[in-house]
């Protein structure tokens, strides 16, 4: 068996997730700042956790982030559908086997014996990040550009229901970040695939 056919993440899928990473930490960390400015609910971040100094430099790191994580996102949906990918990965999702696998995973016995393959689990896990990814973009460009993005912001209620759901969306990629570091601290293995490929 050669060495291509062991690889379970290619390259540019490992670069993909790294350069996300990147851009998401730099859009949470310059978002806090940029809702300490105009809070929406009875909080604010603590300074020593937000990225930007003033509300202006965080607004730079914003949206020089932003750029990075859309068009990488493009790359990643792109490369995921020509390559088939996204149709062997994420397909299909069955409720049975959404239903079976989540209850593994409740009793901690969720196998993880085939890593070139998602589980049910895992797929629809991987699939909302990407439905939430693509709701952070247009809640964003709806509270960056309110008036030049009118029907999206009337789908959206109005510009500060926009301000909500694109808060409420960071929220959730957090919690989605959050489990899948656990998971990673459990299957240790999985960060070196994403590392070396293998």
């Amino acid at each position: 068996m050669n060495s291509d056919s062991k690889t379970i993440h290619p390259i540019w899928l490992r670069l993909n997730h790294w350069v996300n990473l990147l851009a998401l930490t730099i859009l949470v960390l310059s978002g806090w700042r940029i809702y300490n400015a105009a809070p929406i609910f009875a909080f604010s971040f603590p300074g020593q956790i937000v990225l930007g100094d003033w509300l202006g430099g965080a607004l730079l790191w914003h949206f020089a982030a932003m750029w990075l994580l859309f068009f990488n996102g493009l790359i990643y949906l792109f490369l995921n559908i020509v390559t088939g990918r996204f149709k062997t990965r994420f397909f299909p999702l069955r409720p049975r086997d959404l239903l079976h696998d989540f209850t593994a995973a409740l009793k901690g016995k969720l196998t993880h014996d085939t890593p070139s393959e998602y589980n049910a689990v895992q797929k629809l896990a991987y699939l909302f990040v990407i439905a939430d990814v693509i709701l952070l973009v247009l809640s964003g460009l709806v509270v960056w550009k309110s008036v030049q993005f009118p029907l999206l912001r009337d789908l959206m209620g109005d510009y500060d229901n926009a301000r909500i759901v694109h808060f409420c969306a960071m929220a959730a990629l957090l919690a989605f970040a959050a489990i899948h570091v656990v998971m990673v601290a459990l299957v240790p293995r999985t960060l070196l695939m994403m590392i070396r490929g293998r």
